[in-house]
């Protein structure tokens, strides 16, 4: 069996998330849409304590991105909205991809709802969807004097709201742009090329799809890790397609060493140690990455590669907060050296760091210091503020 060492591992699989070369280049329009496909896809995110997600994810590989560039993207029908783990954009290619998962989203989502709200959401379907045709976009708001905005969460959506939902995520209305970070829905034909809404891919050929893309971009996973990648396919069928490829010598299996030294079974491609050797080294830029960056979305298998432990905790009670309501990952070269609690204060044009912890056997000497305020400084210019400050006793080195 082939085996990738700790250090060989972290550099493919950084490298396949665009975190190993030095962060720079363009970062609009084809460029930045480059940089989503190498990615498949960026997770959105409303929380806006510094920049939110999906703005901090493409800064840290393009630090001259800004945040307009994805919404010309979007409004430019170059990508689309729907759903992987979570909500996030997508290249508008891939969307044939996605009729499966509208498929099952279908099915799964109108029972859901009937069981969260225990009325006739259908009922709903005629007078929103004449709306939009007659309207043309809509939000949410606008869907009438009947549909009273509540504050208990998406459990007290107005049928109205829930059928937005629904027709969205079941692919007869599609996002066409968002205002600040609220959602105008449009009829999909008026959104997605005719020509992708014609491909009609069977469930084994969109199977495949998915799987292959997942492990190029991983560089190597185990079915579960390549099944919930996209989280269209389900760990059965992601299980059965492995034995299937494994068989046909297209992936083979590898041993790869995490970073307590033990060494785990994973899937790869044949090419798999030379893609390994090719993968450049890590820059030694120190960098903020969002809680969401893909590299850092499956919790546990950056604790396997990286013997870094992380879990955000907005909605633990703040007294019983390790860290912070929102703490941002520190990556150097092909490590995780810290966590940082900040928080932009626009009106007062300030970056506010609380605390920076460091991992452990790692120091922040005058050559750390000086990459991170470098690093801090950039962040700032993303969060539009102009300075940044230090609270008394930030560096919580033990």
């Amino acid at each position: 069996m082939l085996r990738l060492d700790n250090r060989a591992a972290r550099r493919l699989f950084l490298h396949r998330h665009g975190l190993a070369e030095t962060p720079g280049g363009p970062a609009r329009g084809t460029a930045l849409e480059e940089v989503i496909t190498r990615l498949g896809f960026v997770q959105l995110d409303s929380i806006n304590t510094v920049a939110r997600a999906h703005d901090l994810i493409l800064f840290s590989r393009r630090p001259r991105y800004r945040p307009d560039a994805l919404g010309r993207l979007v409004e430019g029908r170059r990508l689309f909205e729907h759903w992987t783990h979570d909500a996030a954009v997508i290249p508008m290619g891939f969307y044939p991809a996605w009729a499966l998962k509208r498929r099952r989203d279908a099915e799964v989502l109108a029972q859901r709802y009937r069981v969260w709200q225990r009325h006739d959401f259908q009922a709903e379907f005629d007078r929103v969807l004449a709306m939009i045709r007659d309207r043309g976009p809509v939000c949410s708001n606008d869907l009438g004097p009947e549909t009273p905005r509540k504050a208990g969460g998406w459990w007290d959506w107005h049928p109205a709201k829930t059928a937005l939902e629904y027709l969205w995520r079941s692919g007869t209305l599609e996002i066409c742009h968002r205002s600040g970070f609220r959602k105008f829905y449009d009829l999909s034909e008026r959104v997605v090329p005719e020509a992708l809404r014609a491909e009609a891919w069977s469930e084994a050929q969109t199977i495949d799809w998915l799987m292959r893309g997942a492990l190029a971009r991983l560089g190597f996973g185990t079915a579960t890790e390549l099944a919930d990648f996209w989280d269209i396919v389900t760990r059965a069928e992601a299980r059965d397609w492995c034995a299937a490829a494994l068989a046909r010598g297209e992936i083979v299996e590898v041993g790869v060493a995490g970073a307590d030294g033990v060494e785990r079974v994973h899937y790869a491609a044949p090419d798999v140690l030379a893609a390994a050797e090719a993968a450049p080294g890590p820059c030694r830029r120190l960098r903020v990455l969002s809680p969401f960056d893909p590299a850092l979305r499956d919790r546990k298998r950056a604790e396997r590669l990286f013997g870094f432990h992380y879990r955000i905790e907005v909605f633990v009670p703040e007294a019983k907060r390790r860290y912070g309501y929102y703490v941002f990952p520190l990556l150097e070269g092909d490590r995780l050296v810290g966590r940082i609690d900040m928080k932009a204060d626009r009106k007062g044009d300030v970056l506010n760091v609380t605390a920076l912890w460091p991992e452990a056997g790692v120091r922040f000497g005058a050559g750390r210091c000086a990459r991170l305020e470098a690093e801090l400084a950039r962040v700032a210019r993303l969060a539009g503020v102009t300075q940044v400050t230090f609270a008394p006793g930030w560096l919580r080195e033990e």
